[in-house]
């Protein structure tokens, strides 16, 4: 999973090395936010806490989250979106109460989101080239393209030996 770090208000660039995304549930769940930042944050508490009342089962924590955010007075007026993901599964979650599972397991999210999952489906389809290296290409193509992303990336990855 890869973010990049900028945060804007309006117009102005107010921060360029955010960390946008989380280790969850003993580093076996990484969350990602776009959004408002204060929005995000309510959402990562409200995951992990499902994330442990479900133990970690990642599907049923989402889609309660998502039941959740879609008849909450509260979170309804959150403005931001999660992507989730473990060894198995990646899904998006948003304010609407969507909840989506990609065919391919690419995602994109916040202002650059569609340039880097174009670009990320492009060079999966027709390259060998390993997810880490993708995430970071894709990542640079959509700061490149988008004035509210930047090229200050995090890119975290699970560890699918540990995670089994």
């Amino acid at each position: 999973m890869a973010s990049d770090g900028q945060v804007t208000l309006g117009d102005a660039i107010v921060k360029h090395g955010a960390r946008k995304i989380r280790r969850l549930y003993n580093d076996k769940v990484l969350a990602g936010f776009a959004g408002s930042a204060a929005d995000s944050f309510a959402l990562f508490s409200r995951f992990e806490a499902k994330l442990d009342q479900y133990r970690g089962n990642l599907e049923r924590s989402a889609v309660e989250l998502a039941k959740d955010w879609r008849t909450d007075r509260a979170l309804r007026r959150l403005e931001a979106m999660l992507v989730v993901a473990d060894e198995r599964s990646t899904f998006l979650l948003s304010g609407t109460g969507d909840l989506i599972e990609p065919d391919d397991g690419i995602l994109g999210i916040g202002s650059g989101g569609n340039y880097a999952m174009a670009a990320a489906r492009a060079l999966a389809r027709h390259t060998q080239i390993e997810a880490r290296v993708i995430a970071e290409i894709a990542m640079g193509i959509a700061a490149e393209v988008c004035i509210y992303t930047n090229a200050v990336l995090t890119i975290e990855e699970l560890n699918l030996a540990e995670a089994r």
